[in-house]
């Protein structure tokens, strides 16, 4: 392989290799003041779009061992890859699709697992994270408070009737 080919590899390994996601897309028909937009906003959830070479992206899913996404080697393909959120990922891709009819989701991967483009879809429709673990901790918290909230009452019960006690003997 000659050395440019090799440092071109290498570039598109350093976007995916270690990242939390990937998602491939078809980028036909999307100008360049809509390509800049869509950077901008992913960059905004800590994840790039980059426009890769499907001969290089092979190489590098090889390497990876992520052999399924070469289904998606067909045609244009635009490489969003991140650590961030991939719902929140998933979601602005959503909504800048819905605007622009473009790009077209084609695969994906995450935690190691393959995505179908429904299954990105699927990631869009869920809760922001933050908002889950929110769920979580309150689900988590509802059992304690009302266990807090019957060891009150046992207290104030006894303070009622240590009361009732006290005011019997002041009056006899």
């Amino acid at each position: 392989m000659r050395p440019e080919k090799k440092t071109m590899v290498e570039a598109v390994r350093s976007k995916t290799e270690g990242r939390g996601f990937v998602i491939l897309a078809d980028y036909s028909g999307l100008d360049v003041d809509q390509t800049t937009n869509l950077r901008s906003r992913l960059r905004q959830v800590d994840s790039d779009y980059t426009v890769v070479k499907n001969r290089l992206l092979r190489r590098v899913t090889t390497d990876l061992g992520l052999q399924d996404l070469d289904v998606g080697l067909k045609g244009p393909t635009a490489l969003i890859a991140g650590d961030g959120d991939v719902v929140e990922t998933a979601k602005i891709l959503k909504s800048f699709i819905k605007e622009n009819k473009r790009p077209i989701i084609k695969i994906g991967a995450f935690g190691g697992r393959a995505l179908a483009a429904a299954d990105v879809e699927a990631l869009a429709a869920m809760p922001p994270r933050i908002e889950m673990l929110g769920k979580v901790v309150g689900t988590i918290a509802a059992p304690l408070t009302q266990l807090v909230g019957v060891l009150q009452q046992k207290v104030c019960s006894l303070l009622y009737v240590l009361q009732a006690v006290k005011d019997k003997k002041d009056n006899a």
